[in-house]
């Protein structure tokens, strides 16, 4: 069974992007939403090597919002219209990787996931066979995810945690 509706902000996006597994939001998910300021982030650069496939994916699931950004004095652009489209649609969850962004959702009694919440969930459905490969590839593209958390998650789900050489 899949989750409700996630609206995605633009840093687990990328994350998802370069490790090819933006499909996982439909195996997990019912349905996908993206706000124009997060649509007008992850296709500003037209160089990168995955903006094709962001660009395909995304570009049916991206919408307005509908009522006034208020939140941009606290976080930032995409990121205050991502809270805004979850309340506004009664979202699920909100897909968000900022530490502080997360936090200020949190405080608003919004349901967040991480991008390395969403690959443990991936594989705990059977979706994903090895976390690690994919862990030490978001490392090698200077994607900031905390070495102990992902230690931690490798380790639950019963994989060698990642060396720090």
């Amino acid at each position: 069974m899949k989750n409700g509706i996630v609206i995605a902000d633009a840093g687990p996006i990328f994350s998802l992007a370069i490790l090819g597994k933006l499909e996982l939001l439909n195996a997990l998910f019912s349905e996908i939403k993206i706000p124009h300021a997060v649509w007008e982030e992850i296709t500003l650069n037209e160089n990168t090597e995955f903006y094709e496939y962001v660009h395909n994916f995304f570009s049916p699931k991206a919408c307005d919002i509908k009522g006034i950004n208020d939140l941009t004095l606290i976080m930032d652009y995409g990121e205050s219209e991502s809270v805004i489209l979850y309340r506004e649609v009664k979202a699920d969850f909100l897909l968000i990787d900022d530490k502080k962004a997360r936090k200020i959702a949190e405080n608003f009694g919004i349901n967040c996931i991480g991008t390395i919440g969403l690959l443990a969930g991936a594989k705990r459905k059977g979706l994903l066979e090895e976390l690690a490969p994919l862990f030490r590839t978001l490392i090698e593209s200077k994607r900031y995810y905390s070495i102990e958390l992902l230690n931690q998650i490798l380790v639950n789900h019963n994989e060698l945690p990642l060396t720090t050489e």
